[in-house]
């Protein structure tokens, strides 16, 4: 399993069964700030549903599992995970099948490692920016609309700064990130700027939204930031 990168990055679940691709795909995506975890087909269906990843790459086919019945039954489920399929089935009749069960693009075997990142950064960029009404990573559920966070069902009371933080954190599970991004994106406030304040905010944030006796759902990552974590990670 990869360690991942030492800088920020997203979380992109792998499932592939040649493990010098496995490596040779962790390493690359890794250089460009990703943070890659090989996983089952189960488990990464799992991950999905908590919305614990920014995207998937899946293997087609793969050994002793229908991924193509698989990804299927995700976009029945109504889980939207953006999905990168790779395969060595390559004729224009098996991309098509691909791309109609559900997948959000498709790469053919033997593929160059720099087109397999640009396809990585096509698809996130584009999809990063698709509007929603809902958020959701675990129990944690947050309305746009309504402008109401639930855990667990039960509404939680946020303040007003509080519940921009949350939806900032929502919108990147998995992913970690700084002090000073925060205070850009969340309090407006330019860069060199103190950045106690985004501690103190996530601290109550932090004593609403947690369950007791439980580690924090917002992890601190030393000497970078923080990162919002599905149970499931």
């Amino acid at each position: 399993m990869s360690k991942g990168p030492s800088v920020p990055g997203w979380t992109i679940l792998l499932v592939e069964d040649e493990i010098e691709l496995v490596t040779e795909i962790e390493i690359e995506l890794a250089r460009n700030g990703y943070l890659v975890r090989p996983v089952s087909m189960a488990v990464a269906a799992d991950i999905a549903r908590t919305n614990g990843a920014a995207m998937l790459i899946l293997d087609l086919p793969l050994y002793g599992v229908d991924s193509l019945g698989a990804l299927e039954e995700l976009r029945r489920q109504g889980i939207k995970i953006p999905v990168l399929m790779i395969s060595v089935l390559s004729s224009v009749d098996e991309i098509a099948m691909g791309l109609n069960t559900g997948a959000d693009d498709y790469l053919a075997k033997p593929f160059h490692m720099a087109e397999l990142v640009a396809r990585v950064e096509a698809l996130l960029r584009r999809l990063g920016d698709v509007r929603t009404t809902k958020l959701s990573v675990d129990d944690l559920e947050m309305d746009l609309i309504e402008q109401v966070v639930l855990r667990g069902g039960k509404k939680i009371d946020l303040l007003p700064r509080e519940f921009k933080l949350l939806e900032y954190f929502l919108r990147r599970p998995g992913q970690v990130v700084t002090r000073e991004v925060l205070l850009k994106d969340v309090w407006k406030y330019d860069l060199g700027m103190e950045t106690n304040v985004v501690d103190a905010h996530i601290s109550n944030l932090r004593r609403k939204i947690d369950d007791h006796g439980l580690p924090s759902r917002i992890a601190n990552v030393r000497k970078l930031g923080y990162m919002l974590r599905a149970r499931a990670l």
